[in-house]
């Protein structure tokens, strides 16, 4: 029983568990090989109403909420962390296109996302600094109806693949800080962008890389929100994909540690169990317990979201915490698997997957200033 899941809820994961075991977890370790993401997949979780669910069905959702937002991320997790990112990426950008773009603009995007049929990257990170997230360099400048970008940015997942992307640059001073920010809804065919794939550590599917904008023209019709409040308006969604985050990872770690405690079970040493064994049972024990709290904490701020309650600490716990205890615990399971762990198979690709989530999205400094500031003010926490 799950204080956070109702019947309705646990209905929705039970078939996107079908889903993903019988579709996606085949092709988990070959994506990894060939770095090739699957749209056809992707096209086939809209078709379920397993991309961006949470979004009203004017726009191609079904309205369903946040939480279910995060049963599906988490199923498809399950089966390929790296799949699960393109849930990510279409709930994070969902919402700010819903909630900061002009209807004729958007619209026809968000349809086409909830569909599967587009994918939309965020372009926040500068090759200067990640951390410090409003200290942009690239240039948007206004000319007449357009806006022209100059600039670059990078480790941008889906780079390569994206059919456009939020980007966040500068209209004002760079003294001003956050409040000279301003974001545009960019496709990714204007005249004047390339693009580059990096080799990254995991998450190879989806993968990473940098975009690069010469005198691109976009029109000021695709402003999301206020001129140079771009980066005070917009950031506010990353409260949910930081919940969303948390309960991908510990997915991984979850059918992880199922594996393993089946695995120590039915292999033997000295005449027992491995699980008969301290050793090496209550380290998974250790594991299970703490993932287990983390999941619902990642379910906790999300079911704040659905409330309309404030959940930002409640976020960056989940995405300072998850990750971490993620990469902890699959490493221990691949320990206990021995040298067969060590393979190149299913546990060593998660192991890489999960860990660029302790990079991206917000380090744990980061997350953990959000914390103190929410908790002691931020005039007592400062920048």
């Amino acid at each position: 029983m799950n204080p956070y899941l109702d019947d309705d809820l646990v209905a929705l994961a039970q078939q996107a568990r079908r889903f993903a075991t019988d579709r996606i977890a085949p092709g988990f370790q070959e994506r990894d090989r060939t770095r090739a993401l699957d749209r056809g997949l992707i096209k086939d979780m809209g078709a379920m109403g397993f991309v961006a669910p949470e979004l009203p069905e004017t726009f191609g959702g079904s309205g369903l909420g946040a939480l279910a937002a995060g049963v599906i991320c988490e199923e498809i997790a399950r089966a390929d962390l790296s799949m699960s990112y393109a849930n990510l990426l279409a709930s994070l950008n969902a919402q700010i296109l819903a909630h900061h773009g002009a209807p004729e603009v958007v619209g026809p995007w968000l349809r086409r996302l909830t569909a599967g049929e587009a994918l939309i990257a965020i372009a926040l990170t500068e090759p200067r600094g990640g951390s410090d997230a409003a200290n942009l360099r690239l240039r948007i400048e206004r000319d007449g109806d357009h806006y022209v970008v100059d600039g670059e940015k990078t480790s941008i997942s889906a780079a390569d693949q994206a059919d456009a992307a939020v980007v966040f640059g500068r209209t004002g001073s760079v003294e001003a800080g956050a409040h000279g920010v301003t974001a545009l809804f960019v496709p990714m065919d204007l005249p004047g962008i390339t693009r580059n794939r990096f080799d990254c550590h995991g998450q190879r599917a989806i993968g990473r890389g940098s975009l690069f904008f010469d005198a691109v023209r976009v029109p000021v019709s695709h402003r999301l929100g206020a001129e140079n409040k771009g980066f005070v308006q917009v950031m506010q969604g990353f409260d949910f994909s930081r919940a969303l985050i948390g309960l991908q990872v510990l997915a991984v770690a979850r059918v992880s540690l199922e594996e393993t405690w089946a695995y120590v079970a039915r292999r033997e040493a000295f005449g027992k169990p491995l699980s008969a064994f301290q050793g090496v049972s209550h380290p998974l024990a250790d594991f299970d317990t703490q993932v287990e709290a983390a999941r619902l904490l990642c379910l906790q701020a999300l079911w704040l979201k659905d409330k309309g309650a404030p959940h930002s600490a409640e976020a960056a716990m989940c995405k300072w915490w998850a990750p971490k205890l993620a990469y902890d615990t699959i490493h221990q399971c691949l320990l206990m698997h021995g040298h067969g762990g060590y393979d190149r198979g299913p546990l060593e690709q998660r192991l890489r997957d999960v860990l660029g989530f302790q990079i991206g999205d917000g380090t744990a400094q980061i997350m953990k200033t959000i914390i103190a500031r929410t908790r002691a003010g931020r005039e007592a926490v400062p920048a």
